[in-house]
């Protein structure tokens, strides 16, 4: 049965029966969890990581963050390292798929049936626009300002493997934060009755969060993010765009940045 048939045929939520208070502790617990593991401690440390900057020398202007960063001297080794990272963020959605699976609430039911072109594809590369084009803007002006650090989009070494990693890093970066971040968050919070928007509120603050040792820039622009993506994914059930999306502005940024920087001197 297709997921939009599937929604259309369930009760009206008012009309389904609520968790017990069993349930309730065990789904803030299982929540508290998750993200303790997760996006929950990378936002606290992302907090800690702005107080830094803020209190160095210069403040956020003068300091500069590099994503991917090298981990070895030895190519061979780093490369470990670096796939390691990514089946690490690929375990994190896993683990948050199944949860909700174990819930009742299978991979179909938030979003990830079979990927189609006219869908899926095409809103997601619309998705991709919409928030990487400003989003570059706004990290722009905010680095101008001094409200943002210095983003190395890669900080990899030159080794002939690179490229397909840092695709895959952004594969990966994708999977985890719109699968945890929305999948699972928003239908674990509307499960214990908050309302749609509260939900979307609190999935796109958890975003912001953990992107704050970009700065104030990158939590804001994050924050909004958040709110499109959630809000598309709450109209349409469908969360490939949101995937194609995330690791489309990703993949831009990395390669872009590893292909151009040095070469265009607006380029922090």
């Amino acid at each position: 049965m297709p997921i939009t048939d599937w929604l259309r045929s369930q009760p009206p939520e008012s009309d389904r029966p609520g968790p017990d208070s069993h349930e309730r502790i065990g789904i803030r617990i299982e929540i508290v969890v998750v993200l303790v593991v997760t996006f929950g401690l990378s936002g606290l440390s992302a907090a800690i990581s702005l107080l830094e900057s803020a209190l160095a020398a210069g403040g956020l202007g003068d300091q500069s963050v590099a994503l991917n960063q090298t981990a070895s001297s030895i190519s061979f080794i780093d490369l470990l390292y670096q796939l390691l990272r990514v089946l690490r963020l690929c375990g994190w959605a896993a683990l948050g798929l199944y949860l909700l699976w174990r819930s009742g609430v299978g991979p179909r039911l938030v979003g990830l049936a079979k990927p189609v072109l006219r869908g899926d594809v095409v809103p997601g590369l619309g998705l991709a626009a919409l928030i990487g084009l400003p989003g570059l803007a706004l990290y722009l002006v905010a680095h101008a300002l001094g409200l943002n650090v210095a983003i190395v989009a890669s900080g990899l070494q030159d080794h002939w493997w690179r490229l397909p990693v840092l695709v895959l890093a952004a594969i990966a970066n994708a999977v985890a934060e719109e699968v945890l971040v929305v999948g699972y968050l928003i239908t674990r919070l509307r499960r214990l009755g908050w309302s749609d928007n509260a939900s979307l509120a609190a999935s796109s603050l958890l975003r912001g969060s953990y992107h704050l040792y970009q700065g104030l820039g990158g939590g804001i622009g994050n924050v909004v993010m958040g709110l499109v993506f959630g809000r598309f994914w709450q109209r349409t059930n469908r969360l490939w765009p949101l995937l194609i999306a995330h690791a489309t502005i990703d993949v831009v940024a990395y390669i872009g940045y590893t292909l151009l920087h040095g070469h265009l001197a607006w380029l922090p």
